[in-house]
């Protein structure tokens, strides 16, 4: 498979006969520092994580974890600042990852949009005139020379409409986004390496048992490649715009097409309080509870119902507009940059909807159904054994909110967490390749509404949702789902009579067979554990061999040697040899 412009997904970056030298060296010299950076993190986690647990040090590596994992996130924080490109897209998702990294790491990371450099004036001056085919006087009757922000991939300058193109779109005061002259060359050089990357991550079993990494990327560069592409970012914001037309509580900008091209985007300025600046949204008035409330059902609406939604809903990208009113609750969410937007297909929202069912319902069994459906747990799992464990978490942790969870003695969690911890570690769980982008929107939103309020409870705002699917609220999308449910049970009462003469059929001729995937599973990591102690065992052998015939005989010492390295290896190593 090539990737667009004939490059191979995971080469270098080729040299392009219209790049300068310098630029093909600057390009490659990023592809090193990139993989550089990656190959040393892999390494430090190999050892940490796998090898040590392996020789009974699993407690000295888990005594240093924070402090290694906040070096490195320093380190990337370098990195990415001093790289812009997609480099800071993965700093922002990982600094807004609250919900399951610890602050240390994520204030690491923090700030990083902040420190991106922006474009000097006279390049986005050309870049607006190359694509706009006019000079920017007469494109725009002002144009700010300082931007209001600089993205990794683009930045933004307000700008005034000409009166003419201002009287037909009712609006004169606009924001217009440029792309980073050159950036599709550093798009291609990250993307290189991140697929490059994915493919080391394939070769590790711990990886490979649960996702398919290059897939992943590939979803990744999918949604970066559309990113740079205004064109299908105005097209977004119109169907947005759509989906909400009839609800008060979110808006969009509104697209000047007339003066938007492949690389600048005109939208209406629609400035406001920024969704995260908790003390501005009380000084006017507004709830920050409420508009946690409002954001969360927001997403829910995106993605449970129309199937399309924000990915990139970090809080620089929304904002709350005071109504024209004044009082606290005459408010609008208002959702800025479109670039990267998750599409979610038929099958996976009716799926989705039956997994936030059962959540609602604290149904253990119906969970995990829904879990098998879409597709994050395989069927060969012990359903049993999850059934039991889900039900003791809904049981006790099922309602409660973020800052309720901070307030559990952490020994009771410690003691949940060990006596299911050998069940999920041994559970065939995966990541689909199409769940990237709706990850990292659950995880961006999770970490925006405990921002506004740590007391707020994701389970106060899934609840009414989920009842306003089932009574129809969802339109005929819902009604589908459950009509496709009613015939599904139908076809499997009917089946039902048949099958169980089968099964008694089987029984009386004694050829029923059990099967317990815990227990084979308990199999499988024994013979892995004999055939890497036969191993370790003939290593060892070969080495002690070696050393004692090396002072006599050199050459066969140093071969017993060398040849203690291929068990050796096999013996601490988690990569899949084949």
């Amino acid at each position: 498979m090539t990737a667009p412009g004939g490059t191979v997904p995971g080469a270098p970056p080729a040299p392009a006969t219209d790049r300068p030298p310098s630029l093909d060296r600057a390009l490659r010299a990023r592809y090193r520092r990139i993989m550089r950076f990656a190959a040393l993190a892999l390494a430090q986690a190999w050892w940490f994580e796998l090898v040590l647990p392996r020789f009974g040090l699993a407690n000295l590596a888990a005594r240093g974890r924070i402090r290694r994992l906040q070096r490195l996130a320093r380190r990337f924080h370098g990195l990415a600042a001093d790289l812009g490109g997609l480099m800071i897209k993965v700093g922002q998702f990982l600094s807004s990852r609250l919900d399951i990294l610890p602050r240390e790491i994520t204030r690491e990371l923090e700030g990083l949009q902040d420190e991106v450099t922006p474009e000097s004036f006279a390049r986005i001056v050309a870049q607006v005139e190359r694509e706009l085919g006019i000079p920017l006087d007469r494109a725009f009757a002002s144009f700010e020379t300082e931007p209001i922000a600089a993205a990794s991939l683009g930045q933004a300058h307000r700008a005034t409409l000409s009166p003419g193109i201002a009287a037909d779109l009712g609006f004169e005061r606009v924001v217009v986004k440029v792309l980073r002259p050159g950036i599709e060359d550093i798009v291609e050089v990250d993307l290189a390496a991140l697929r490059r990357v994915g493919r080391w991550l394939s070769r590790v079993r711990l990886v490979n048992r649960r996702t398919d990494a290059p897939a992943l990327v590939e979803e990744f560069a999918a949604t970066s490649l559309e990113e740079i592409d205004y064109l299908q970012e105005a097209v977004s914001v119109e169907r947005f715009a759509a989906i909400f037309a009839d609800d008060p509580r979110v808006t969009t900008p509104v697209v000047a097409w007339e003066r938007s091209a492949r690389r600048v985007l005109t939208l209406s300025d629609v400035t406001a309080i920024k969704i995260s600046d908790v003390g501005t949204l009380e000084a006017a008035g507004i709830d920050p509870n409420a508009v946690a409330a409002e954001l969360a059902r927001a997403t829910f609406e995106q993605i449970f119902v129309a199937g399309f939604f924000h990915a990139d809903p970090h809080p620089g990208n929304i904002f709350v507009t005071p109504g024209p009113s004044g009082a606290g609750d005459d408010w609008a969410l208002t959702y800025i940059d479109f670039g990267m937007m998750g599409r979610i297909t038929d099958e996976l929202r009716d799926g989705l909807q039956q997994f936030i069912f059962a959540v609602v319902a604290r149904d253990a069994r119906a969970w995990v159904a829904a879990t098998q459906r879409l597709g994050v747990l395989l069927p060969s799992a012990d359903t049993v054994e999850l059934e039991r464990a889900i039900t003791a978490l809904f049981d006790r942790f099922g309602g409660m909110g973020v800052a309720e969870l901070t307030r559990i003695d952490p020994r009771e969690l410690e003691a949940f967490a060990r006596q299911f911890s050998e069940l999920i570690r041994t559970l065939p769980f995966q990541l689909p390749e199409n769940y990237l982008l709706l990850i990292r929107t659950v995880s961006l939103i999770s970490g925006v509404t405990s921002a506004l309020n740590r007391d707020f409870n994701m389970w106060d705002a899934v609840d009414p949702f989920a009842r306003s699917l089932l009574n129809g609220g969802a339109g005929s999308s819902t009604a589908r789902s459950l009509g496709r449910e009613a015939v599904a049970i139908l076809s499997a009462l009917a089946r039902l009579p048949q099958r169980l003469d089968a099964l008694a059929t089987r029984i009386d001729r004694g050829e029923l067979a059990v099967r317990s995937p815990e227990v084979e599973q308990r199999l499988r990591v024994v013979d892995g554990s004999v055939r890497r102690t036969t191993s370790a065992i003939l290593a060892a052998g070969l080495l002690i061999a070696g050393a004692l015939l090396r002072p006599s005989d050199e050459v066969l010492g140093t071969v017993l040697l060398w040849a203690a390295a291929l068990p050796g290896l096999h013996a601490v190593s988690p990569w899949r040899l084949r």
